[in-house]
């Protein structure tokens, strides 16, 4: 096991995944990282609204050339959010191969199709698997890095969470709005951080909220909608400032100040000069 602090992404073959792992590996650290698409153009996610899948660039392989290109080293690990086992295991595969992980970012959320339907249209299996993929795995991915993390006396997560947790949408899904079952699964997930940090500050390990604001990744524009949210008066952020906020938060003697609180990317990118 080397000094390198050990940083594990989720969801990084594209969108603000991959642009933190990238800004890990030139910050200094090693980057295990996960994601459903192992090859280049074998990534499809559901459609936003209607059937039907559309397919997305990135995948395992090429974000882990990227890592490597920054001379850091880059462990890929293939999760799906809806896999409980699978997401225990790769926090396991990570301990087993490189001894710990110093950094924990939960990036990823969980593809299922349907969750952007209307109240009237959801179906109640959809939302249920929503909320497993984005709430309760992880708190498993949580559960399996967490003891490791205590044993060494320090840790840090940083939980990509939503503003449509805590914001009202503007309008209809499909008309500049999202669907409740996404957003009540990312308002489950935004109580975790701070469940970590009266629990497990007082030993080392903390925890962010970090709202990224509205990023339109590569699967977002693929997915359609954003124009519509967009047109709502929802400033898009790109992909690097919230990158760069993980990073800061990782790093920063600073960074306490923000617990407890969402912090607001572009406004973090702002006021500390991060981009």
């Amino acid at each position: 096991m080397t000094s390198t602090p050990v940083a594990l992404v989720t969801g990084a073959s594209r969108g603000i995944g991959r642009r933190t792992a990238l800004a890990l590996a030139g910050a200094g650290y090693d980057v295990a990282f996960t994601a459903r698409t192992a090859a280049e153009g074998e990534g499809r996610i559901p459609a936003r609204h209607g059937a039907g899948s559309v397919a997305v660039p990135g995948s395992l392989s090429t974000t882990r050339a990227e890592i490597e290109a920054l001379g850091a080293r880059a462990l890929p690990v293939r999760m799906d959010l809806l896999d409980r086992a699978g997401v225990t295991a790769a926090a396991v595969t990570v301990e087993r191969e490189w001894g710990r992980v110093d950094l924990l970012v939960n990036n990823a959320v969980a593809h299922v199709a349907g969750n952007h339907d209307r109240l009237l249209d959801l179906d109640l299996d959809v939302a249920a698997s929503t909320i497993t993929g984005n709430y309760l795995n992880q708190i498993a991915l949580v559960q399996a890095v967490l003891p490791g993390m205590l044993e060494r006396g320090r840790g840090t997560i940083v939980n990509l969470c939503s503003g449509s947790a805590t914001t009202d949408p503007p309008a209809p899904p499909g008309e500049g709005g999202w669907g409740v079952a996404y957003s009540a699964s990312k308002a489950a997930f935004g109580r975790l951080a701070g469940a970590v940090n009266a629990e497990f500050r007082g030993r080392g390990v903390r925890a962010f909220n970090l709202d990224p604001g509205f990023v339109i990744t590569e699967a977002g524009a693929a997915r359609g909608g954003t124009g519509a949210i967009a047109g709502k008066g929802f400033e898009p952020t790109p992909e690097e400032a919230p990158a760069a906020a993980v990073v800061w938060l990782a790093s920063s003697p600073d960074a306490d100040a923000f617990l407890g609180k969402v912090i607001w990317t572009p406004k973090l990118v702002r006021e500390r000069g991060l981009l």
